[in-house]
């Protein structure tokens, strides 16, 4: 035992980083086989080093590209995502909600947009080529003073969607008809799709 605590000392004051018992097929004890450490990396920054992480910009209308797809319909109720991608070559940040108003060639269209709740706002990184979406809800059965014969509101063509903590809009393609009850659409956070 004495002898092996000494051969044990001996291997961790030469670099060895391993002692440990093993016991062969015939029960006795050898010593465990192992290298010496490698010395640290010189190519690798210290944790800790100061070093300023790459800044990351947040995805803006001049490098995303989105669209409106279906994705459900009954009982005068419909649904879809709004769907973004970074057409960059550098990564951008998406956080929280899109602002985003219906036009038509007259100009804007009535809209009414309610954030809902699930999924929340998360902090997303997009990767060149990446996409988020944020899923949409609205009626087109009129409510209120809206007429029941032909559209309820006039028909968007097109929306103008402006991304999170931006103020210049993306304009999105928008085939989906009239958006009854003023134009109400409610809208959820971006989340990685």
């Amino acid at each position: 035992m004495t002898r092996r605590l000494i051969v044990c000392g001996l291997l961790v004051l030469a670099g060895v980083t391993a002692c440990g018992d093993r016991t062969s097929d015939n029960g006795t004890q050898t010593m465990p086989t192992s290298t010496p450490s490698s010395p640290p990396s010189t190519t690798a920054a210290p944790a800790n080093s100061g070093a300023p992480a790459p800044v990351v910009k947040r995805c803006d209308s001049t490098v995303l590209k989105g669209q409106v797809d279906p994705t459900d319909a009954g009982a005068g109720n419909r649904y879809g995502k709004f769907v973004v991608q970074n057409s960059g070559t550098t990564p951008c940040t998406l956080n929280g909600y899109s602002g985003f108003q219906l036009e038509n060639g007259s100009g804007a269209v009535p809209t009414k947009l309610e954030r809902k709740a699930d999924p929340g706002p998360q902090a997303l990184t997009l990767a060149p080529g990446a996409k988020a979406s944020a899923n949409l809800h609205w009626g087109v059965v009129p409510s209120g003073n809206e007429p029941v014969e032909g559209p309820c509101q006039p028909e968007p063509s097109k929306a103008a969607a402006i991304p999170p903590d931006e103020t210049a809009p993306l304009t999105v393609p928008w085939t989906l008809g009239p958006v009854c009850s003023g134009g109400r659409i409610e809208i959820s956070a971006f989340y990685a799709s």
